[in-house]
């Protein structure tokens, strides 16, 4: 009797802990996965023959505010490269997402992103009733290349043209809040990166990327300056948040603390989070967009009365 009660005992146990398992398991999936609506292919502009799009993704209680995700890796782009579950933490908080797309280089140049990004952000303010968000209250975030279009915009978004023949173009493309990932900040000092040839030029596996006179120096300084946010900085920076890891070698990160330093000398809010031990990309990153989720609550929200 006491061998069976033991066993008894035993197999409660076992099953009171593949119960837990189970529920955090369940939790953890839903956590991932807050319920949405969602509309793909919304096209933006077109460039070289292609419709540029983004995907609308707008939670079930939306608090009236955007973040555009720039969707890109060492400035390829596409829309299968985001999954709604890589932002869950802000759409838990009712953020309505865009995840901007854009032609890869080399078939588009880096020139022509930034372009092309600035336009789908002139798109999306142009149509913020349609998608029920405030046009003042606009949030940024990307990781590697998409952290630094996303600080292109922070630096240099802007009003367009009064002028222009579409009535998107003459919409801003400004920012208010971003939020990054490891970005290349400095183009034309690439300090201690892999991607450094120590010559002056661009980055060596991304040559193609910024056209065919970025293998003339002298036409390189321009280029790489008018691609680097960090000759951007004023004192009209909006809040600007940067987790880097202090053991990427792609984008090291003293891209960031180079970032930070100007900004701080402008007077700007900037805040640096570094990851000891963590190189270009970690798994635990998303969990990190919590943090992305406290900062745009912090600088996009209206004030309490």
């Amino acid at each position: 009797m006491k061998i069976r009660r033991i066993i008894r005992i035993a197999l409660l146990a076992l099953l009171a802990v593949v119960m837990a398992v189970g529920i955090a398991a369940g939790g953890l999936w839903g956590y991932f996965h807050p319920r949405f609506e969602r509309v793909n292919g919304i096209v933006y502009t077109q460039r070289h023959g292609h419709e540029l799009t983004f995907d609308l993704v707008r939670p079930v209680r939306p608090n009236g505010l955007a973040i555009a995700v720039m969707v890109s890796g060492g400035w390829r782009s596409g829309p299968e490269g985001f999954q709604p579950w890589m932002v869950a933490p802000l759409l838990r908080r009712g953020y309505t997402i865009f995840a901007v797309s854009h032609l890869s280089q080399p078939e588009a140049t880096v020139m022509e992103i930034v372009e092309d990004v600035n336009r789908a952000v002139r798109f999306i303010r142009y149509h913020a009733k349609e998608y029920s968000i405030d046009p003042n209250r606009f949030g940024v975030t990307g990781g590697s290349a998409g952290g630094h279009l996303s600080l292109m915009l922070a630096t240099r978004g802007g009003p367009g043209p009064r002028d222009a023949n579409d009535p998107v173009d003459r919409e801003s493309s400004e920012v208010q809040a971003a939020a990054v990932f490891f970005p290349v900040t400095d183009l034309l000092n690439l300090g201690h990166s892999t991607e450094n040839l120590g010559d002056g030029g661009p980055p060596k596996s991304f040559v193609k990327a910024f056209g065919p006179q970025a293998t003339d120096l002298a036409a390189w300084k321009e280029i790489g300056r008018a691609m680097s946010p960090i000759y951007y900085i004023t004192a009209e920076l909006p809040p600007v948040l940067i987790i880097h890891g202090d053991a990427d070698t792609l984008t090291p990160l003293e891209q960031s603390e180079w970032f930070v330093t100007r900004a701080r000398e402008a007077g700007g809010t900037i805040k640096l989070v570094v990851r000891h031990g963590r190189k270009h990309g970690w798994l635990t990153m998303f969990w990190d967009i919590r943090q992305f989720g406290d900062w745009f609550d912090r600088y996009l929200q209206p004030p309490r009365p």
